[in-house]
């Protein structure tokens, strides 16, 4: 027998256990009821305003009491919403894939572009595949999320498979699949055959002309890409350049110090009121920087609104490139009291930046910050640490730095010991330091030059003849130097001895006669005294 005072809980316990039992058992059957009265437009109502991954699988759980589990229609909705949710799981998306008999060309689409934009990106051909061996048809829809992955793995011959299986299906020059292949060779860097497909497309749209301009831009072909954009705003086309159009083409303005094209996409974005986000203002600023226009790289910085870690990093380098450190550095507390953390990138343009202002102290306390910011050293880092001591002429203090650092000497770090070597003429630590890189990077020129040149100035000939020797028998060239001018809306680039330009008989021609007139101008002054010549050019100038 139970004491007094436990039956008495157990009569109280046990009405509470029956009351919420039937009120669960009452729900349930409400539940279920609710889920056998929707339909599947219902459930796709419910879907578009799904965001977190819990209601999404709640409702995936009223489709299967509703008994559309295995309806393809809300299947391909349900394998959307896992893919693209603010916590997307592709393994939730395949789990709803893998329970559907039936799967149309919609359906294996929307698996296809989640594993493109989600990886693993083989995934996406695998599953490519499979819909081949099931006998639906590939659509205008499949090949570019197929692509999209093909360019993600830089994986030429599948994607040029993948370009026969769309010439077979008739798709190879519509516009959506021809957009796809522009940008897919573009990523593999076969521009010649990025250009071909894109000449190709009859009816471009504006996706058209910013991948190939993006194309050209990425992989470092810029006068072509400002010569697209040039050929996009002049040649009729019904399409005005968008944001993305903009910073695709801002790279190459800026790398080639475009000022004139740089100003009138700073206009064009003010006069048809383009907001300026973070990836357009990043690109004027560093526009705006390597033209030298601080003041414009300031009013730009000013006026973006959202900043993110990008911006930061453009005006402090922009700042850091042309001298002015002790600004830079006061950029970098803005940016810590905005609340971002910095990144690796900021600290190399801030190393950098007292490095080249011979800021060793301020250099020093940035470098062993980064912890306290959660970033790590990287060999970069320390690189640009033993630049710093090395410029500085503390060549000893970088030696027993390279001796105590945590990781593995590279190929930089030693190039940057070298450059101090050559400023502070210290032959013998330049000669150990020479021996390594020889090793390290035994194909850049660069490396025996600054030795030969050292050997030189110290009156060592046969020395730097030896060296000049190695350069020559291992076929070793220092890249050649160039000028180059912008005519036209192109950039005309020239080597030394380069005779390469169709134009060259002119341009030769021409530099004769302008040494003809020099030398009948310079003539002139021959009869007259020295300081009469001088008093000359001085009332002229």
């Amino acid at each position: 027998m139970l004491p007094m005072k436990a039956q008495m809980l157990g009569l109280l316990v046990r009405p509470n256990l029956l009351f919420l039992t039937r009120i669960i058992f009452t729900s349930s059957r409400c539940f279920v009821s609710m889920a056998s009265q929707r339909n599947s437009y219902d459930y796709t109502y419910l879907l578009q305003r799904c965001i977190g991954t819990k209601t999404i699988k709640s409702i995936h759980a009223q489709t299967i009491i509703g008994g559309f589990g295995e309806n393809p229609f809300l299947g391909a909705k349900l394998v959307g919403k896992y893919a693209q949710c603010q916590e997307p799981n592709m393994e939730d998306a395949r789990k709803v894939f893998d329970c559907l008999p039936e799967r149309d060309a919609f359906l294996w689409n929307m698996i296809i572009q989640g594993y493109a934009n989600l990886g693993p990106f083989l995934e996406a051909l695998n599953i490519y595949e499979d819909m081949r061996r099931s006998g639906v048809a590939a659509n205008r829809y499949t090949f570019p999320f197929v692509l999209k992955a093909c360019g993600a793995m830089k994986d030429g011959k599948k994607g040029q498979a993948l370009h026969g299986h769309a010439v077979r299906c008739g798709l190879d020059l519509d516009l959506f699949v021809g957009n796809a292949l522009v940008a897919f060779y573009a990523k593999c860097n076969e521009l010649g055959a990025s250009r071909r497909v894109f000449d190709m497309i009859s009816d471009k749209d504006i996706v058209s002309w910013n991948s190939m301009i993006s194309g050209y831009a990425v992989n470092g072909c810029l006068d072509s890409a400002l010569v697209l954009f040039h050929e996009m705003l002049q040649g009729g086309t019904m399409y005005a350049p968008d944001n993305a159009t903009l910073v695709a083409v801002l790279p190459a303005c800026a790398q080639t110090a475009a000022i004139q094209e740089g100003l009138w996409i700073h206009m064009y974005v003010i006069k048809s009121g383009i907001e300026l986000d973070a990836a357009l203002g990043s690109g004027l600023i560093a526009m705006y920087a390597n033209c030298g226009r601080l003041s414009s790289a300031r009013d730009v910085f000013d006026q973006i609104n959202d900043k993110n870690i990008v911006v930061w990093n453009e005006i402090i380098r922009c700042y850091g490139m042309h001298g002015h450190a002790d600004e830079a550095l006061r950029m970098f507390s803005g940016l810590i009291d905005s609340g971002l953390q910095p990144d690796g990138v900021i600290f190399l343009c801030l190393l950098s930046t007292c490095s080249h202002a011979g800021m060793v102290k301020e250099g020093m306390e940035l470098f062993e910050k980064m912890g306290d910011y959660g970033v790590e050293k990287a060999s970069k880092h320390y690189a640009s640490v033993v630049d710093l001591l090395g410029r500085a002429g503390f060549l000893h203090e970088a030696c027993e730095f390279v001796k105590n650092m945590p990781v593995k000497s590279g190929k930089e770090l030693y190039g940057a010991l070298l450059g101090a070597c050559r400023i502070h003429n210290n032959i013998e630590l330049a000669e150990e330091i020479a021996e390594k890189l020889f090793v390290l990077d035994p194909d850049n020129a660069g490396r025996y030059i600054i030795l030969v040149k050292m050997y030189e100035d110290a009156g060592k000939w046969e020395k730097a003849a030896r060296l000049r020797k190695a350069l020559k028998e291992k076929n070793i060239r220092k890249p050649l130097g160039y000028s180059a001018i912008e005519l036209g809306c192109a950039l005309h680039q020239f080597g030394v001895e380069d005779e390469s330009h169709p134009f060259k008989d002119l341009i030769f021609d021409t530099l004769e006669r302008l040494d003809n007139i020099m030398e009948e101008e310079l003539g002139l002054f021959d009869g007259f005294p020295l300081l009469e010549t001088n008093a000359i050019l001085t009332s002229n100038n």
